[in-house]
């Protein structure tokens, strides 16, 4: 991959994904979305949620325009669920393969970009295990085009942010009263980041992140949340849970990570621990489960489990953000 000298500022990721009339341009991070916001993609992915046995929600409202899916990094409910979601709105999409593209003959990031963007692509969702990327991509594109991030390095992952947040709503309606615990490989989650900063934004109860201590993320990198090393203690009387997998592939070095059987005595979510939480609670997984490490099989395919169900509103989630940049753009 070509070298990247510089990326935007944090603050200037939230700006840039906002047209001058504050509608959504680029979705690259759930910090800076105000409440309104969160809630309108929320109610917008409810109305093309399917439940069990039904037909899907389909509409046309992006026929006749381009979705392309730039996964640079491995991906399998992400990038089906965007390939679902653009085809059931009617658009022509284009599934980029990073083992066969131009990325493997040394082209950057940008010309690969800049072909599609001739091809009059109008949409492009980008996955990239480099922190910044999807921002750097939406400084340099046309106007007539708008970049989804579908996961940064450690850094953002909106889109599951999103359908985590909906999930939460379906089984729990409103946020204010409810403790949220997030159990794993807090430190290099992309995930704890984006639904962190939505729970923080819909005004969440508490968020509790229980972590090992090397595990575990700056004490102020999220200030909202309280930081737990006991599992027993973060889970206690919690409504929500989800446990997150150890993201071996950004880790440097695996010097003081536990191995597999401690890990899963000290910090596997199980139904014996379950007990612990709101006998109502229940148990998430973003995905890709590593069963009897971050989370008891059994528990995961339990009645408390949710996590069948946040695929599900993965594919809703992305037709509402898909048609809401196209409705600002006015390509809707």
């Amino acid at each position: 991959m070509q070298a990247i000298e510089s990326f935007p500022t944090a603050d200037n990721v939230a700006n840039l994904q906002l047209d001058a009339n504050g509608n959504l341009r680029h979705l690259l991070t759930l910090d800076g979305l105000d409440k309104d916001m969160l809630v309108g993609l929320l109610d917008d992915a409810q109305k093309f949620v399917t439940l069990p046995g039904e037909s899907t929600v389909r509409s046309p409202s992006l026929a006749g325009r381009t979705v392309a899916n730039l996964f640079f990094e491995a991906s399998t409910r992400t990038r089906a669920s965007f390939d679902l979601a653009g085809k059931r709105l009617g658009a022509d999409v284009l599934n980029l393969d990073v083992n066969t593209s131009s990325r493997k003959k040394g082209e950057s990031i940008l010309d690969t970009v800049y072909t599609l963007q001739a091809m009059h692509v109008d949409v492009m969702v980008v996955r990239d295990a480099s922190a910044g990327v999807p921002a750097y991509i939406a400084r340099h594109v046309n106007d007539h085009v708008s970049i989804l991030n579908a996961g940064e390095a450690e850094v953002s992952h909106p889109t599951q942010g999103l359908l985590d947040l909906l999930t939460i709503r379906q089984h729990k309606g409103d946020f204010e009263d409810l403790t949220v615990a997030i159990v794993g490989d807090i430190a290099h989650s992309r995930v704890a980041r984006s639904t962190g900063q939505g729970l923080h934004t819909l005004g969440v109860g508490e968020l509790r992140l229980i972590s090992p201590p090397v595990l575990a993320p700056d004490a102020d990198e999220m200030p909202y949340a309280r930081l737990f090393d006991n599992l027993d203690e973060g889970l206690r009387d919690a409504d929500v849970v989800m446990a997150l997998r150890i993201q071996r592939e950004r880790i440097g070095s695996l010097d003081g990570i536990p191995g597999i059987d401690e890990y899963f005595g000290n910090y596997g979510v199980s139904a014996e621990r379950m007990q612990l939480a709101r006998p109502d609670a229940i148990i998430m997984h973003p995905g890709p489960m590593n069963r009897g490490i971050e989370i008891e099989s059994a528990l995961a395919d339990s009645p408390a489990s949710v996590i069948t169900e946040q695929v599900a509103n993965g594919v809703a989630v992305r037709m509402a953000v898909l048609e809401r940049v196209c409705q600002s753009m006015g390509r809707h």
